[in-house]
């Protein structure tokens, strides 16, 4: 497999292309992403955050017209169901099976970091190596390869396949696998836009 220049740079310069990821990330205050994820079924979320946790969702397939708001100093979710009737909320923590994503993710547990971090934990129970480079859309990705040793799996996951964006490392797609090597999830990371300024209340459905 013939590597690009990008890739040899970072094998020639011992560069820790997860750590860097959660470097890039731990400096990050605010971002927005557009989600697709591939399971069972296909998830499209317009996503933004806010430190130290804040979460806004506004869905487009399925439940098209909802949105959610996570607070994390409250410790509490907002659901807006349907788009066609503002007035009517629920109010749900953030453990509950309502709002949990097709894998059981929470949303408290919903942004890159915690992606970022469950890869570094499995790869503290095995390996990481450098698959190659890719372009995505208009972006130089590096693709990154974490997998737990002996079939250990973080959450049910045994190894993350991530492609990292080559300029600040942050993730723009990554698949995930379990140990006998079933796809169990794709998410494609789009519009990824770092430091964006959100108007006052975004984060409240109040």
């Amino acid at each position: 497999m013939l590597f690009g220049l990008l890739v040899y740079s970072i094998l020639l310069t011992g560069a820790d292309p997860i750590e860097n990821a959660l470097e890039s990330f731990r400096r990050l205050d605010t971002y927005s992403v557009t989600l697709k994820a591939t399971t069972d079924r296909t998830e499209i979320i317009r996503y933004h955050y806010k430190k130290p946790g804040f979460i806004r969702m506004e869905f487009e397939e399925p439940h098209k017209g909802a949105i959610l708001v996570y607070d994390p100093l409250k410790k509490e979710v907002v659901l807006r169901p349907f788009g066609f009737l503002k007035s009517f909320k629920m109010r749900l923590d953030p453990e509950s099976r309502i709002i949990k994503s097709s894998r059981g993710h929470t949303v408290d547990e919903s942004d890159i970091g915690a992606l970022l971090e469950a890869a570094q934990k499995l790869r503290g129970h095995g390996g990481m190596e450098i698959a190659g480079d890719e372009m995505l859309g208009q972006r130089r990705s590096i693709v990154v390869e974490v997998t737990g040793e002996g079939g250990y799996e973080v959450d049910g996951i045994n190894r993350y396949r991530l492609w990292l964006g080559a300029d600040d490392y942050l993730p723009l797609k990554a698949e995930a696998y379990d140990r006998d090597g079933g796809l169990e999830e794709r998410v494609v990371m789009e519009d990824l836009t770092t430091g964006p300024e959100f108007p006052s209340g975004f984060f409240s459905l109040d």
